[in-house]
């Protein structure tokens, strides 16, 4: 996982403000092909917004963290249901 300075972050939700989410995760959860879809993601833009469905705030903030420690990207916020995500 990388680790983003408060002001990466900050620039990076800037970036981030204007961007639809590209990747929709469902009630089947962080399955191989989501865990797929959003690296393709990330190498075509780098820095992306994906959509959690489900009301369970630990599961949300646990499917973030795995998403992150498997595709070697950074957290950059958190809100709601949304998840932003940054790979160089």
């Amino acid at each position: 996982m990388i680790e983003l300075t408060p002001d990466q972050r900050r620039y990076l939700k800037s970036l981030a403000h204007h961007l639809n989410p590209v990747v929709m995760i469902g009630n089947n959860g962080l399955t191989d092909a989501v865990i797929r879809e959003i690296a393709i993601n990330l190498d075509a833009h780098e820095l992306i917004k994906v959509r959690v469905q489900g009301d369970d705030r630990e599961a949300r903030v646990a499917i973030y963290e795995k998403i992150c420690d498997d595709l070697d990207a950074a957290q950059v916020q958190h809100i709601g249901k949304l998840l932003v995500l940054y790979r160089p």
